[in-house]
């Protein structure tokens, strides 16, 4: 198996766009279904079973499933939840995974990143065969993409499911572009950054309206998934590193923005990054500067975006900006050695093709409050020890997403974006988004050239010495491909 990579949220998909929506109010409480301890009305088509029993042990890398896992043992009391969280730094969690494979120390669950879940699912020891279950993904018309990503291609087989798809847009704020662009419409600032040329040009008018205090992005490290979703190749090709010429304007690119002053140089994930988000970021001297758009995905709203920008709800629009991507999400699988498959395998059912459990989970049903109901010892009221589940993460089921699109008009995520549906517009591009670019060690490879950008970016190397120092990181760190 080859090695398994870091987790810093990213993957490769390429999609179509995202359209800019308004709509009617609609009262978002009203997905809740059954209460947390009362059987739910199961339809044969989605086929979940209650009163279940046994114990289950999931091990994940964020506290996501374990949202998942409480709802169902609301549904299934007699269940035994054991729910491990561990990080992925260092490789940790895959690599504690792999470790108990064949030991008593085995989960019967496992989370999957997407930055590492083709590892996981083209390893043909670690998990369960799922394909039996593709009649209800089927019935909820699950996005293909989610299916190929947990299929390995050597054998067919199915071998974990998301809860998930995650299309990619970009987010700006309102109040600059109104005042440096004299619009704050999604349609019209759409067109005005519809490709990286014109994007570039909206970076130069900020920077000369607002006296260099107004940043286009917060760093050049906005661009890499946009612009690795680009490539026509996926980095691995008959078992070679293949460096699509798409790179070459990603490089450019961040050479351009870096010279000319249109980023900010806060680095995605470091605290300047965020402190963006919520208008308190300052130059060198203390003086406050500004940045106008994020590239995020559909993630990124509720628990990126909103979560560190409270102070600038409702000033922020969505648009597909320049490039179509796709960013994360999580599958569930099941291990060989589960001491408990068979309610593993509902538990998967559950999380990923129950049409009920989509819905509460994309309209924000799971609250602690109804979490607390069903294990006050697992989701104790204490807002930091919570795993509340926001309102607006875009699920992997078609159906559910066309029963529910209508209710974001009016929903906590809408009032941040102006009022703006950003569920729509996802689901305008959700269908687009392919796995053909997706490898296990996508990751890696991806953080290693985002470095040496960086590197060229800043001057620090030139590009020939950059594209060396990749090679010889990748020679380095994939010893089993050929680095030409």
């Amino acid at each position: 198996m080859k090695k398994l990579i870091a987790l810093v949220l990213a993957s490769l998909l390429a999609l179509g766009g995202i359209a800019a929506c308004k709509g009617d109010t609609k009262d978002t409480t009203a997905a809740t279904t059954a209460k947390p301890t009362e059987t739910a009305v199961v339809t044969e088509s989605t086929e979940m079973e209650t009163g279940l029993s046994g114990n289950l042990e999931v091990w994940s890398f964020t506290n996501e499933l374990k949202t998942h896992a409480v709802a169902f043992k609301g549904y299934n009391p007699d269940v035994v939840l054991d729910y491990v969280e561990i990080p992925t730094d260092n490789n940790e969690f895959q690599n504690k995974v792999i470790a108990s494979a064949n030991t008593d120390e085995c989960p019967d669950v496992v989370g999957l990143e997407a930055a590492f879940v083709k590892e996981f699912v083209e390893a043909e020891e670690l998990l369960y065969d799922l394909s039996d279950l593709k009649s209800l993904a089927d019935y909820l018309e699950t996005y293909q993409n989610t299916i190929d990503v947990g299929t390995d291609p050597a054998t067919g087989e199915i071998r974990a499911f998301s809860y998930q798809t995650t299309p990619g847009a970009v987010f700006y704020r309102r109040s600059i572009a109104l005042e440096y662009f004299g619009t704050e419409d999604p349609e019209e600032i759409q067109a005005m950054m519809s490709d990286m040329t014109k994007f570039e040009e909206m970076a130069a008018t900020l920077k000369e309206k607002s006296g260099g205090k107004v940043f286009m992005v917060a760093s050049v490290d906005e661009f890499r998934n946009a612009y690795f979703s680009k490539r026509d190749q996926p980095w691995f090709v008959d078992d070679t590193l293949f460096i699509d010429p798409v790179i070459d304007e990603l490089f450019e690119v961040a050479k351009t923005f870096r010279e000319n002053g249109y980023e900010a140089q806060a680095r995605q994930w470091a605290e300047a990054w965020f402190q963006g988000m919520n208008d308190t970021l300052a130059d060198v001297d203390g003086n406050p500067i500004q940045i106008f758009t994020y590239f995020l995905p559909t993630w990124g709203l509720p628990y990126t975006l909103a979560s560190n920008g409270p102070d600038t709800a409702g000033d922020w629009g969505c648009v597909t900006g320049p490039l179509p991507y796709q960013w994360g999400g999580t599958w569930v699988g099941v291990m060989k050695n589960a001491k408990n498959p068979e309610l593993a395998k509902e538990f998967v059912k559950f999380v990923a093709l129950n049409e009920e459990n989509l819905t509460n989970w994309a309209t924000g049903v799971y609250t602690n409050e109804y979490l607390n109901a069903i294990d006050p010892e697992l989701v104790p009221l204490d807002a930091e020890a919570g795993i509340s589940q926001a309102a607006g993460d875009f699920v992997s089921s078609k159906k559910v997403v066309d029963a529910i699109t209508s209710q974001f008009d009016d929903s906590e995520m809408s009032a941040y974006l102006g009022g703006q549906n950003s569920y729509a517009g996802f689901a305008a591009a959700a269908p687009s988004v392919s796995a053909r670019l997706f490898q296990g060690s996508d990751q890696r490879v991806q953080d290693i050239l985002t470095e040496v950008i960086n590197l060229y970016a800043a001057g620090e190397i030139d590009k020939d010495g950059a594209i060396q120092n990749f090679k010889d990181s990748i020679a380095s760190d994939f010893p089993e491909y050929i680095v030409e």
